[in-house]
């Protein structure tokens, strides 16, 4: 039994830690789904830990059904052969952006916040992301079940220091504006999930017990859900004001002292690591079934391109790739809601 609740623990970690990224730590996505609504936004959070409970397991369990290797699989079992191909020209498009995004957030962590040179960030991020993703799943496992609890140290530190004004998150940061928010938690999970395919998919087909992808998916939408509630309160609790801020949370911890500022500043890059081995890792895996090429040189392959893309600076690659992406998301969680298995 002990061994069970440690591999869905794993599991768990791995599909928050997967989910979680850059604009999750800023507090910026939560702020532009959740709390420019209010205390409409905490609503929204609760259906968002629904459907990340849901569809998670729902994805892990049919892909461990189907015995996918990669996410091209799982879309040609969703979509059919014409939609799927579609859809399998367009995801890898779009993840070696996305991973390009998350390698040039880790350069500007090292410039703006150590006052080190931008490509040493993203050079030592491409290193440890090559020596993790060389490891294949075990890997990316062992990662996640470091830096997930720390994220949760992180949120808890936010909620004890919540309890010193427990009022203050009673009333909304802003009113809410029709059934917006009704909608968000919809667009919200389905652009994470379809980021988190391509190691939900793997993870699904690599587990021998389908009961533990459930229980992880479970407690991993739960950890989501949770994480997501805190850091809106916190940022509900700060009024009008917080929506000035680039880095809302940052605003927040800066209010906690040094160690909370230090913490926030792993936890960041923490976010943006087990988001980017991912992608790499579902990358490998995808190419690795089309071309037949050996895993190693098509991983050095992934994070060379993905370096030249970074070049162009993470909020460029931030307004064109995120809204194609979340297209797909919605189109992906249709999909795997209504079909059978």
């Amino acid at each position: 039994m002990n061994r069970a609740w440690l591999v869905i623990g794993q599991i768990a970690f791995t599909y928050i830690g997967t989910v979680v990224g850059a604009g999750f730590a800023s507090g910026q996505e939560i702020l532009h789904f959740f709390s420019q609504h209010g205390t409409y936004g905490t609503l929204g959070i609760v259906l968002s830990a629904v459907l990340f409970m849901w569809l998670g397991a729902r994805i892990m369990r049919l892909a461990h059904r189907l015995g996918a290797f990669s996410y091209q699989e799982f879309n040609t079992y969703l979509f059919g052969s014409t939609l799927g191909r579609i859809v399998n020209v367009l995801m890898p498009l779009i993840l070696l952006g996305v991973t390009s995004v998350m390698l040039s957030g880790t350069g500007s962590i090292f410039h703006e916040q150590l006052g080190l040179p931008y490509q040493a960030g993203i050079l030592v991020t491409l290193l440890l992301t090559y020596f993790v993703i060389a490891r294949g799943m075990s890997g990316i496992l062992t990662v996640n079940s470091l830096v997930v609890p720390l994220m949760f140290l992180f949120t808890l530190l936010i909620g004890l220091d919540l309890l010193r004004n427990p009022d203050a998150v009673l009333s909304p940061a802003a009113p809410h504006d029709g059934w917006r928010w009704a909608i968000a938690p919809f667009t919200y999970v389905a652009f994470n999930l379809a980021m988190a395919l391509s190691v939900l998919v793997p993870l699904g087909s690599e587990m021998k017990a389908e009961r533990l992808l459930t229980w992880g998916g479970f407690w991993g939408g739960i950890g989501l859900g949770g994480m997501l509630l805190v850091s809106h309160l916190a940022m509900a609790a700060q009024g009008a004001a917080i929506f000035q801020y680039e880095i809302p949370m940052a605003h927040i911890v800066r209010e906690l002292g040094r160690t909370a500022q230090v913490l926030f500043l792993l936890v960041v890059y923490g976010e943006i690591f087990t988001t980017l081995i991912a992608n790499v890792y579902g990358l490998a895996r995808q190419f690795q079934q089309m071309l037949k090429w050996p895993e190693k040189p098509l991983i050095l392959a992934i994070l060379m391109t993905s370096f030249l893309i970074s070049q162009f600076g993470f909020h460029t690659l931030v307004a064109y790739l995120y809204p194609a992406f979340g297209y797909v998301g919605l189109a992906l969680l249709v999909m795997a809601a209504l079909k059978r298995g």
